[in-house]
C-alpha cells in the first residue's frame, strides 16, 4: 500500500511540475522539436502524427507502441507536408500554416481571438480568453472517441474511422438522438429508423439526454436534470486508479467499444477491450458496403461480393462492392436476358424492399422471372415467395448454419469474370499491346461510319419522338392499367397551366406540387423530383391507387403527365393548405366541434381505403401534412406515393419500412407483418394531435409535456384530461371517448387495435368504447 501512495504522490507532483500555458507565439512542427504539446502528466499530447504520406494534426494517448489517436482535426482534409507549422500567433488564432506561410486554414472555428491554450490531462484541448473563459474545447467536436468527462449530447455524433491508421471518415456513425436514444446507424444509408443496428432502448425517457463515461469506466445516460436513466455497461464500474484511462470509441467496423489503458510502470499501456454492445460484427448494418454480404466466421466477421462483383476498394471493405461487367441500361418495360446468366448464394438475404414480388413461385420460376427483367439485378427466394431486387443491395448477410433458408439468385454477364482483367490487379504488357490494337481498329471503323451513324440515330430519334408527342396528344384518355382512365396531359400543358412552376404549395413523399389553371379552375400539379427509372415505381404506385377510388375524403386525381423523363400528377386544388397549417398555428385552431368532424372525416377517408374500395390500400404515411382542407373545411387524405396495394387474398405484406417518424407503428421496426392496423396506429397518433392541437413532439414544452402521447397517457392515467386542452370549453364527455379511442388506436399489439370501420362507430357513438389497456400502449 504504502508503494501505490508513493508512486502516487510522484505522479501527482510530476502533472503539478509540469503544468503549463501555451502562450501566444507557441508553434509546432511535424518533426523539430517540438511536435506537440502535452498535458500536466504526460499522458495526452496535442500537435502533428504521422499519417498517410504526411501529417495529420490531432489528440493522442501517448501509448506504447503506437499512439491512439482520439482527436483529428481536418480529418478529411489530406495529409500535410513536412513543412507544414502549426501556430498559436501572436492575434490569437490557431492555424495551420503551409510552406513560405502559404494554406492558412484555422484549426478552431473560436468567434474571438484567443489569449492561451491547454493541453489538460482530460484528453480537452482548449483556447481560453484573457479572463480564462473557454472560447472553445475539442471535447466539443468529437471525432470518432469520447473520454471521461466529455458528453455525447442530443444530436452530437460519432464517426467511426476509415481504419486504425486511416483517421478520416469511415461508414459508421453514434448518434445521442432525441428524445433519448443512443443508436448506432450506417452513414450509408442515414437518418431512417429501419437502418438502425443497436440502440440504448431509451427512447422517450427525456429532453437532452447525454451519453457519459465516468472516471470509474461506466458508460451511462443522464437526462437534463441530471438523472442516472441508463447504465449500458450493466455495473457499478471499476475501482478508481489514476494510473487507467478510459475512452469509448467507435472503431471502423462500427461497433463501438468501451477500452482501458494502464499507465503503471510494469505496463505497455497497450488498451484492453472492456465491453462491447454488439459481438456478432454481421450485426452491423453496412459493415461489407452496398451490394456486399457478412459471413460470421468464428467470432470474426468477413466480408465478400456476390458472383459478377468486385470490392470497390479492397483496403476500406465497407466502402462496398461494384460490378465486373458493363450493364446498359433498360429500356421501358424491355424484357431481356440476353448475355446473361443467374448465379446463386445459398442462405444469403439482404435487407432491401424488392420492387416487384410473386407469391407461390417456385425457385426455377423466381430465378427464370428475374433473368427474363431487364429492371431484376437479383432475386431473393424464400417458402414460395420471390422478391426481386434492384441494385444496390443492401445490409447483407450469410448464415454458415443454414438458418437463412433464403436462396438469392444474383444477374452477371454471360463472360465469365475469371476471364476479364481484374479492376483491381496490373494488365500484363501483352494484354495491354493487344487492347490498343483493338482500341485503334475500334476508333478507325467508328471514325469511317460516325457520318452516317449519326445521320441514322438523328433520324429515328427524331421520329420516334415525333411520333410518341403525337400519341400523347392523339389520346385524351390514355389507359394505365386495365380498368384506370385517366385525362393524360403534355408537360407543355402544365408547365403553362402553372407558369412555369411557379407557386409552390408544398412538398409531398416524392415530389413537389405547385398551384395551376386549367379552363379557370384551379388545379395542383405535383412534379416528382429527380425522376430516374428507379422513381417509376412511386409513380405508379400513387397512380394505381388514387386512379380507381373514388371518396369524398380522399383527393382526387384529375390526371397525369408521362412525358419522357417528366412525371406529373394533376390533383384537384385544396383551397385550405393541410390540416398541419391548421392545427399547428395558434391563429388558425379550429374549434372542438370543427375538430371532431374533421377526425371523422380523416376516420371515413381511411376506413374507404382499408374496407371499401377495389384494391385494400395500406396509405403508409397517414399525418397532418398529407390531409389536406378544401373550400368547406372538409378533410381530405392524399399524398399515396408511400402506398402499399394488397392482393384480393392479401391481409398483411412483408416491407421495408415507410412513413414518417413519429406516425409510424412500432410493427416496422420490428420486421414484422405490415397490415392496415399501420394505419390506425397512424391515425391514433393524428387524433391525439388534432384533440389538442399541437404536435406529437415539442421540444420546448415542460419535460413531462414533450411528447404528446406520453402526456396524454400519463393524463389519461391520473384522471387529468382537462390539462390536454388548456382552457377551452370540449365536451369533456367527448373529450374522453377521442382520447380512449386514440389510445386504443395505438396499442402495441396490432391485434388489439380497432379496425377503422370500429374507429368510425365509435367516433360516431354507435358502439360503446371500453376502457383501454394502458399497460399495451407505446408511445410512437
Amino acid at each position: 500500500m504504502a508503494t501505490i501512495f508513493a508512486i502516487l504522490l510522484c505522479f501527482s507532483a510530476f502533472s503539478l511540475a509540469t503544468a503549463q500555458q501555451i502562450t501566444l507565439g507557441s508553434a509546432l512542427s511535424p518533426t523539430t522539436n517540438p511536435t506537440s504539446w502535452l498535458s500536466p502528466s504526460g499522458r495526452f499530447a496535442f500537435g502533428f502524427y504521422p499519417e498517410g504520406s504526411g501529417f495529420a494534426v490531432g489528440i493522442w494517448l501517448r501509448t506504447i507502441p503506437n499512439k491512439t489517436i482520439v482527436w483529428t482535426a481536418h480529418r478529411n482534409d489530406p495529409p500535410v507536408s513536412i513543412d507544414t507549422r502549426l501556430v498559436l500567433n501572436n492575434s490569437g488564432w490557431l492555424l495551420l500554416i503551409g510552406p513560405a506561410g502559404a494554406q492558412v486554414k484555422p484549426i478552431s472555428n473560436a468567434s474571438e481571438p484567443a489569449s492561451s491554450a491547454s493541453m489538460h490531462d482530460s484528453g480537452n484541448f482548449v483556447l481560453y480568453n484573457s479572463n480564462s473563459r473557454i472560447l472553445w474545447q475539442s471535447f466539443d467536436y468529437p471525432t470518432d472517441t469520447i473520454l471521461v468527462g466529455q458528453p455525447l449530447k442530443v444530436d452530437a455524433v460519432l464517426i467511426s474511422s476509415a481504419s486504425s491508421f486511416n483517421h478520416s471518415t469511415g461508414g459508421f456513425t453514434l448518434v445521442m438522438h432525441f428524445p433519448g436514444a443512443l443508436v448506432n446507424v450506417p452513414i450509408i444509408r442515414t437518418n431512417t429508423i429501419d437502418d438502425i443496428y443497436w440502440d440504448s432502448g431509451t427512447t422517450g425517457q427525456g429532453y437532452n439526454v447525454s451519453m457519459n463515461l465516468g472516471d470509474d469506466g461506466r458508460i451511462y445516460l443522464l437526462n437534463n436534470t441530471g438523472f442516472n436513466i441508463k447504465n449500458l455497461t450493466n455495473g457499478t464500474g471499476y475501482p478508481l486508479n489514476p494510473l487507467v484511462t478510459y475512452r469509448v470509441t467507435l472503431d471502423a467496423d462500427g461497433i463501438f467499444r468501451l477500452y482501458s489503458h494502464n499507465f503503471s510502470s510494469n505496463s505497455s499501456s497497450t488498451p484492453t477491450v472492456l465491453w462491447a454492445p454488439i459481438i456478432d460484427g454481421c450485426r452491423v448494418y453496412g459493415l461489407c458496403g452496398l451490394n456486399g454480404f457478412c459471413t460470421l466466421m468464428d467470432t470474426e466477421a468477413d466480408c465478400s461480393c456476390p458472383p459478377g462483383f468486385n470490392f470497390v476498394d479492397p483496403d476500406y471493405q465497407f466502402r462496398g462492392c461494384g460490378r465486373n461487367f458493363t450493364r446498359p441500361s433498360c429500356a421501358r418495360n424491355k424484357k431481356e436476358n440476353i448475355g446473361y446468366s443467374m448465379e446463386s448464394l445459398e442462405n444469403t438475404a439482404w435487407l432491401n424492399e424488392p420492387y416487384e414480388f410473386h407469391l407461390s413461385m417456385t425457385k426455377d420460376e423466381c430465378r427464370d422471372s428475374c433473368l427474363q427483367d431487364c429492371y431484376c439485378e437479383a432475386a431473393l427466394y424464400s417458402d414460395g415467395i420471390c422478391n426481386k431486387q434492384k441494385l444496390p443491395l443492401s445490409f447483407g448477410r450469410r448464415s454458415v448454419s443454414g438458418t437463412t433458408a433464403t436462396t438469392t439468385f444474383i444477374k452477371v454477364g454471360s463472360v465469365n469474370p475469371a476471364d476479364e482483367p481484374s479492376i483491381w490487379t496490373g494488365t500484363p504488357a501483352n494484354r495491354r499491346r493487344g487492347v490498343r490494337i483493338e482500341i485503334l481498329i475500334a476508333c478507325i471503323a467508328l471514325a469511317a461510319g460516325s457520318f452516317i451513324g449519326f445521320e441514322i440515330f438523328y433520324f429515328l430519334v427524331y421520329r420516334r419522338h415525333r411520333l410518341r408527342y403525337e400519341a400523347i396528344n392523339n389520346q385524351p384518355n390514355i389507359s394505365l392499367t386495365e380498368g384506370i382512365s385517366l385525362r393524360s396531359f403534355s408537360f407543355v400543358e402544365l408547365e403553362k397551366a402553372t407558369k412555369c412552376f411557379k407557386e409552390e404549395l408544398g412538398k409531398g413523399a416524392f415530389g413537389t406540387v405547385f398551384k395551376g389553371s386549367l379552363s379557370n379552375t384551379f388545379i395542383a400539379v405535383k412534379r416528382l423530383d429527380n425522376m430516374v427509372e428507379e422513381r417509376e415505381r412511386e409513380f405508379q404506385t400513387e397512380m394505381r391507387a388514387i386512379a380507381r377510388i373514388h371518396h369524398k375524403n380522399l383527393v382526387r386525381l384529375m390526371g397525369f403527365c408521362d412525358d419522357g423523363s417528366h412525371k406529373l400528377l394533376v390533383y384537384e386544388y385544396m383551397s385550405n393548405g393541410s390540416l398541419a397549417d391548421l392545427i399547428f398555428r395558434p391563429e388558425s385552431h379550429p374549434n372542438w366541434d370543427e375538430r371532431v368532424r374533421i377526425t371523422l372525416d380523416i376516420a371515413r377517408g381511411i376506413l374507404y381505403l382499408h374496407e371499401e374500395c377495389e384494391t385494400q390500400i395500406i396509405h403508409c404515411d397517414i399525418k397532418p401534412q398529407n390531409i389536406l382542407m378544401d373550400a368547406s373545411h372538409s378533410a381530405k387524405l392524399s399524398d399515396f406515393g408511400l402506398a402499399k396495394l394488397m392482393k384480393p387474398d392479401q391481409t398483411k405484406t412483408f416491407t421495408g419500412i415507410r412513413g414518417t417518424r413519429g406516425y409510424v407503428a412500432p410493427e416496422w421496426h420490428r420486421n414484422m407483418p405490415i397490415t392496415v392496423k399501420a394505419d390506425v396506429y397512424s391515425f391514433g397518433v393524428v387524433l391525439l394531435e388534432i384533440i389538442c392541437c399541437r404536435k406529437n413532439v415539442e421540444r420546448e414544452a415542460p419535460e413531462n409535456e414533450i411528447i404528446l402521447s406520453d402526456w396524454v397517457y400519463n393524463c389519461f392515467k391520473a384522471g387529468e384530461l382537462t390539462k390536454l386542452i388548456s382552457e377551452e370549453e370540449v365536451d369533456v364527455s367527448m373529450l374522453e371517448k377521442m382520447l380512449m379511442i386514440g389510445l386504443w388506436c395505438m396499442q402495441d399489439e396490432p391485434s388489439l387495435r380497432p379496425s377503422m370501420k370500429k374507429v368510425v362507430q365509435m367516433l360516431e357513438g354507435i358502439v360503446d368504447i371500453p376502457v383501454p389497456p394502458i399497460n399495451s400502449f407505446v408511445s410512437s
